[in-house]
């Protein structure tokens, strides 16, 4: 059984520099959904090196957030597309 568990990592970085090394952090450990709102796969301890990491990169007056999802509330997650309005949860929240 995996130990991975949803998270969505927010930050509000005031710097463009320090902005685009977050971003550059976060590609590949996760789907990005808005401009700086990612939804990672993680396991506990992946989350907590990549908290790690991010915290070295942000100033005192940056914000970072992460907010784990549980199962049920991974499961019921609806998004809004644009062109076809709202979509029910999609399989990438089922957890296993």
């Amino acid at each position: 059984m995996s130990d991975k568990r949803w998270y969505l990592v927010s930050y509000d970085i005031r710097n463009q520099k320090r902005w685009r090394l977050l971003y550059k952090q976060l590609q590949g450990r996760g789907e990005r959904i808005h401009y700086s709102l990612f939804r990672c796969r993680l396991t506990p301890t992946e989350m907590e090196k990549l908290r790690w990491e991010l915290e070295k990169l942000i100033a005192v007056e940056d914000d970072l957030m992460f907010v784990h999802l549980c199962p049920r509330c991974a499961n019921r997650v609806q998004e809004r597309n644009g062109i076809n309005g709202w979509e029910p949860p999609t399989d990438g929240f089922e957890v296993l």
